[in-house]
């Protein structure tokens, strides 16, 4: 590679101060990757309009050597069913105007996500003859992009130089698409062993105000999309109570579903049991996790949850569902329980089994290394190096 820059291109992005956290994972990955390019490119284009829709700012930033930058670009909502060829066409028009106003370079190309992403990332890869690797995340739009055999995905996935999937099950489903296998490379999501480290709980609940002589069960995940299952944690609480007074639910996050979640909650008397706690600065979240005595993550579907990691990563036992790449990750009850999705019954029987057990937090915690970013990110660096960028052989081999 002549400049060893990477050129990341992302669904979303964090803000500087990380008050606004959606991918925040892949914040935290480039945050390793740094290390081994001269400069990291990102670049999250946002609609126009979705600023005040997420009720929250974008400013191009600089830290050591990322560069972020959000431009701006116009979009429809007619587009996502009718004319996505529209909206690709006016994304990358924004992405190629700022690479030429910043006179940026680069060598390689990572999209995250296959939609909008990487199809976008394919006509700047088509422009600057350079390698580009796809990291898909999500579970059921890769499901229904399968089934479907949705153009703007397939386009994608064939004229990348690989793919990064993060749930390994799903990897044989590609050949049904007509992709080779040979260029789709299973690595899970990480998290970060600097921030989420075991802490002494009772001192992190101290720094949380929050109360020492209960068991403190712990969701967090930002309240946007119903396939989180907050619905069916709210409804296992109601059950778990019944068995033990002596809990406390906290969810953190913010959304537009917090309005619908505290009506639940009032309904079912639930609201000394169960508190909605808002968003809260990311720097905190280990807090959180360390204050809790399982985490319990009830979605209906995933992809990766970053949010499980950095749970493992703090020792604690995850309560969960079978979705996903979840039972890739969760293969023992030393580490968690799982339900079926959508089932508060198993749900609540495993809140209140994981409440009784005795869990071995230095076995949680020593199985979690392998999903650290600095394991996981020289995973990512090997396939950047088979796709022909070479200058990073020598640091990864």
């Amino acid at each position: 590679m002549k400049s060893n820059n990477l050129l990341v291109i992302s669904n979303d992005f964090p803000n500087a101060d990380n008050k606004y956290v959606r991918e925040i994972f892949v914040k935290e990955q480039i945050m390793f990757l740094k290390e081994y390019f001269e400069n990291i490119y990102v670049v999250s284009p946002i609609a126009i309009g979705m600023e005040f829709l997420r009720k929250t700012h974008y400013e191009n930033y600089r830290f050591e050597n990322i560069h972020v930058y959000f431009p701006k670009y116009f979009n429809c909502p007619l587009f996502f069913k009718y004319c996505r060829d529209g909206w690709i066409y006016f994304e990358e028009k924004a992405i190629q105007k700022l690479i030429r106003a910043e006179s940026l370079q680069f060598d390689l190309i990572h999209a995250h996500f296959t939609w909008h992403s990487g199809a976008v990332a394919v006509k700047v890869k088509e422009k600057y003859n350079v390698p580009l690797v796809i990291t898909e995340h999500t579970s059921q739009t890769f499901t229904d992009a399968i089934e479907k055999k949705e153009t703007q995905f397939i386009r994608s996935w064939n004229l990348c130089d690989a793919i990064i999937r993060v749930r390994k099950g799903d990897i044989p489903l590609f050949e049904r698409v007509g992709i080779p296998l040979d260029k789709v490379y299973y690595i899970p999501n990480g998290y970060s062993h600097k921030s989420f480290l075991n802490l002494d709980s009772q001192n992190s609940r101290k720094q949380l105000g929050l109360p020492s002589n209960i068991k403190i069960i712990l969701n967090v995940g930002n309240l946007y999309d119903e396939a989180k299952g907050h619905k069916y944690l709210i409804e296992a609480m109601n059950i778990v109570i019944k068995q033990r007074k002596d809990v406390l639910c906290f969810i953190v996050g913010g959304g537009i579903l917090e309005t619908k979640l505290k009506k639940q909650i009032l309904s079912t008397g639930l609201e000394d049991y169960i508190k909605l706690v808002g968003s809260k600065p990311y720097t905190e979240i280990p807090l959180w996790m360390n204050a809790c005595d399982v985490f319990v993550l009830p979605s209906l579907s995933e992809g990766n949850p970053t949010v499980m990691f950095e749970c493992l990563g703090c020792g604690k036992p995850f309560v969960g569902t079978k979705v996903g790449g979840v039972p890739e990750i969760i293969v023992s009850d030393d580490y968690g329980l799982l339900s079926e999705p959508g089932d508060p019954n198993e749900l609540a029987k495993n809140i209140l089994s994981s409440l009784d057990t005795s869990w071995d937090t230095k076995k949680i915690k020593e199985y979690s290394i392998q999903f650290t970013w600095g394991v996981v990110g020289k995973k990512i660096l090997k396939v950047y190096s088979k796709i022909g960028a070479t200058s990073l052989r020598l640091c990864v081999d």
